[in-house]
């Protein structure tokens, strides 16, 4: 696996990126709703939009792009103690199917923390599928009893 490189992405790669979301999403449910020729560009643009909200990571295999990861970062409310305050998200971690299972999903998730350390972000969270939560839990992710979430698209108040 030594020809395996984890990096930031170029804007070069983002047509790639986009196409991996698609093929993910194609694969997770058997259609994108958006035909590729028209979600690469969009993606590309929002990509390049929220390019310092949304970081986004690549593996290659050579020049290859066979995976990708997002960390998605959020400022917090300063703090009296700390007035710089930011967490992240991990978002779209993927592996072409053909690479997978050689543990290189982990090495992505270990790039995605690396780099929130490096960004000194207080917390990382994810979330993940149920086929994912394994993987995620053997690389430093915990349940977390205080960490709640609210479906807002299926309640009415």
């Amino acid at each position: 696996m030594t020809d395996i490189a984890i990096r930031p992405a170029r804007p070069e790669d983002l047509e790639v990126v986009a196409e991996l979301r698609w093929r993910w999403v194609e694969e997770l449910h058997g259609t994108s709703g958006t035909p590729l020729e028209e979600f690469v560009p969009r993606f590309v643009a929002w990509a390049k939009e929220n390019r310092s909200s949304h970081r986004c990571l690549v593996m290659a295999r050579g020049d290859v792009i066979i995976g990708m990861a997002f960390l998605a970062i959020v400022q917090r409310v300063p703090h009296p103690r700390t007035f710089e305050r930011a967490s992240g998200d991990v978002q779209c971690v993927y592996v072409v199917p053909e690479e997978r299972n050689g543990g290189l999903g982990g090495r992505l998730i270990d790039a995605v923390l690396a780099l929130g350390r490096d960004l000194g972000l207080e917390r990382v969270t994810v979330h993940s599928s149920d086929e994912a939560i394994s993987a995620y839990t053997r690389h430093e992710f915990t349940s977390s009893p205080r960490l709640l979430q609210a479906d807002i698209r299926q309640s009415a108040g």
